[in-house]
Parts: structure tokens; C-alpha cells; sequence
């Protein structure tokens, strides 16, 4: 059974009373599907998968990520891909700027030098910072794990194309959006941004986010 984020249904209601696109959107996408934000709780596996799908296509993101889960023997952590070489990590079809990022995070993971742990005792912004202080992890890598690893509430990814092109379509604005109707946007929604931000993916895309 899905279990959707305890936020989520006050935060539909909230949604539909600020904005009447938002509402329309949240009536058309309901159901058992509706929400995907739920959370593996495997912040580790998060954070490659991560590093594995930036730059790249979804279907090409997700053939290496199984082969890099088979040569992990499916146990994606870090003392796992801290016993694998470079190489062999390579193979599976990832750049040098990949391997490294990756080898990296399982060096911090097991030295502690990145703690997992303190990231829920930070606020969105604290987070985004300590996050992005990983090798290959942006501000937007940052944001989806985030989202999809911590389900935090009010997480709004403007540097995300999809987001972009949702409002653009569901707004009837030009792409890119103007900057200021976005942040617009962003106080409306809040402290649900990451709510609204799912109804404007499932616009543009048939089959609910996957991270």
C-alpha cells in the first residue's frame, strides 16, 4: 500500500483554495497513483542514483543504474562500492567525473565526514548547502533528495526544466517562465511547493516521478 507523506491531503485542500490551475490539476490526478512521494529512507542509494542520471536521458539513466545495482550485487551502500575499483565502476557506463563522485561519497559515508543524520535537524536552505557540499551533488540533485528521499514539504525546484515547462503549459506563459510570476508561484504555494510542484510534473508527464 502506498503510504503518501502525512502532509499531503491538507495540503491539497490548501493548494486548491489558493490557486484555481492547482485545483483542476489535483481533481484530474486523483486517485491511487496520485503521489509517488514516498520515501526509500536510503539516502545512499539516493544520492548515486542521483549521480548516475545527470546529463543524461531517463532510459540511459536507467540501464547503467542496473548495471551498476548488478555489480554492487544489489546492495547499493557505501561499503559495498568502496570494495569496487574504478574501473569496474566505469564499466557499467559512467564518466571519470561520475566514478569519482560516487567513490567519493562512499569514502565520507564510511569516514563520517558527510552525516546523514544532521540533515533532518536543518532547515530546506541548511540542507541544500550540506548536501551540495558532495561531490557531482548540485543545488538541484540536492533538492530532489530532498523531495524524494525526505519528503520535505515546501521543496520548489526552479532549476528543474519540467517544473518550468508544467507552468509554462498550465499557466500559458512563454518558456522560460518569467522570474518573478515563478517566485510568485513559490508564495502562493507555500509551505506546500513540493505538492504543487508533483501536480505540475504529472501535467507534462503520463506516468508519476520516479527519483
Amino acid at each position: 500500500m502506498i503510504k503518501m507523506p502525512k502532509y499531503w491531503s491538507k495540503a491539497k485542500i490548501y493548494l486548491s483554495k489558493k490557486d484555481k490551475t492547482m485545483s483542476r490539476l489535483i481533481k484530474f490526478y486523483k486517485g491511487p497513483s496520485e503521489t509517488i512521494l514516498t520515501s526509500r529512507r536510503d539516502i545512499f542509494f539516493s544520492l548515486c542514483k542521483s549521480i548516475i542520471g545527470q546529463q543524461i536521458s531517463v532510459a540511459a539513466a536507467n540501464s547503467v543504474f542496473l548495471k551498476f545495482k548488478k555489480k554492487c550485487k544489489n546492495k547499493i551502500n557505501a561499503k559495498t562500492v568502496s570494495k569496487l575499483t574504478f574501473s569496474q565502476i566505469k564499466r557499467c557506463g559512467l564518466s571519470r567525473q561520475k566514478v569519482l563522485g560516487i567513490k567519493s561519497l562512499a569514502k565520507q559515508f564510511i569516514d563520517k565526514s558527510f552525516n546523514p543524520r544532521l540533515i533532518s535537524n536543518m532547515n530546506d536552505e541548511e540542507a541544500i548547502i550540506y548536501l551540495s557540499s558532495l561531490r557531482q551533488i548540485g543545488r538541484w540533485s540536492a533538492e530532489m533528495i530532498l523531495l524524494f528521499t525526505y519528503n520535505r514539504s515546501n521543496i520548489w525546484p526552479i532549476q528543474d526544466i519540467g517544473l518550468l515547462r508544467a507552468i509554462s503549459k498550465n499557466y500559458k506563459k512563454k518558456y522560460l517562465p518569467p522570474k518573478q510570476f515563478v517566485e510568485l508561484l513559490k508564495r502562493r504555494f507555500s509551505p506546500y511547493c513540493s505538492v504543487a510542484t508533483w501536480y505540475l510534473w504529472r501535467s507534462i508527464d503520463p506516468k508519476p516521478i520516479q527519483y
